[in-house]
């Protein structure tokens, strides 16, 4: 590539704070949290054998930050 070539396409990456694609992911970050909250009754949650009760918002949240970590490995190996 070009000096030039490397100048523009640089400048094209950084020239654009809301894409759709961020807009996207704000929106359903904003949906995942309005889901969260809005969902906030005690529950009984079982994984394999131990048996805990728990705010389903705090389960919710857990889920979500789980789904973030691993889409962020992903993505990251991917770039490799």
């Amino acid at each position: 590539m070009s000096p030039k070539d490397t100048a523009s396409s640089a400048k094209s990456d950084s020239s654009g704070a809301f894409t759709p694609a961020r807009i996207a992911v704000l929106v359903l970050v904003v949906l995942v949290v309005v889901f969260i909250f809005e969902n906030t009754r005690r529950v009984k949650i079982r994984l394999l054998v131990p048996e805990v009760t728990m705010p389903l918002w705090m389960a919710l949240a857990a889920m979500a930050v789980i789904g973030a970590v691993c889409g962020g490995y992903f993505v990251a190996r991917r770039r490799k």
